[in-house]
């Protein structure tokens, strides 16, 4: 039986996350999808947030922990992985400054330019839910997408600097994260500046199939997605 099983949504970028992370890691788990299964009662008595990615572990003082970041978090904490999670204060506060720019400020306006291509939800109070017209709401999706930029040159300038990775010579949880993030960008044709092809490139290269993999399911989805727009 595998040590750590992990409850994900297959298109999802924040599950591509995790899973990348776990096999690079070269843990023992397990994946269950939970297409179709999300928001039973079996699902929300271990995940009250009905969110995924979900990492079910005896370890665990609920025995569940969602939020990808914290679930690399800890399996680096527990199996003492700080080639992917500097034990260093400096280097891993560096690390955490990144992942959580991301989740708060960069993947938020991802979301809101890419979700309604995606056919994903969108939070309530967000225009994509308002009782207004499409028009508007199209609006809306392209002064996200436009702001993208600022932030996400952010990561050249100050969390990259001439590294080819943020974790430095490899990639690390961070690098992981904004990778995958910037995998759903592709739905929109975003008009990545090159640096952003060359660090996605570079990730893929050294993570090898443990990138690959799950990249192919987020990658399906989004053809799949575009062909159907077509």
């Amino acid at each position: 039986m595998a040590t750590h099983t992990l409850n994900i949504l297959k298109p999802s970028v924040n599950n591509m996350t995790t899973r990348v992370f776990v096999r690079a890691a070269g843990l023992d788990f397990a994946e269950e999808d939970v297409w179709g299964k999300k928001s039973t009662p079996e699902f929300l008595s271990k995940d009250p947030a009905d969110l995924t990615p979900l990492l079910e572990e005896d370890g665990l003082p609920r025995g569940a922990l969602w939020e990808s970041c914290a679930i690399m978090q800890y399996l680096c904490n527990k199996h003492g992985l700080d080639r992917f999670y500097p034990g260093d204060p400096g280097d891993r506060a560096m690390v955490d400054s990144a992942m959580f720019y991301l989740i708060g400020t960069v993947y938020p306006l991802v979301a809101r330019a890419t979700y309604p291509k995606l056919g994903f939800g969108q939070y309530p109070g967000e225009v994509a839910t308002a009782d207004v017209s499409d028009e508007l709401k199209e609006q809306a999706r392209k002064d996200a997408e436009a702001a993208i930029a600022a932030p996400l040159d952010v990561y050249r300038a100050w969390f990259l600097d001439g590294k080819t990775f943020i974790g430095g010579d490899t990639p690390s949880i961070a690098d992981m994260r904004f990778a995958a993030t910037l995998e759903f960008l592709r739905v929109i044709d975003y008009p990545f500046p090159a640096w952003a092809e060359e660090y996605m490139a570079a990730i893929e290269s050294a993570l090898g199939d443990a990138y690959s993999e799950p990249a192919a399911d987020v990658r399906g989805y989004i053809d799949y997605v575009r062909s159907q727009a077509g």
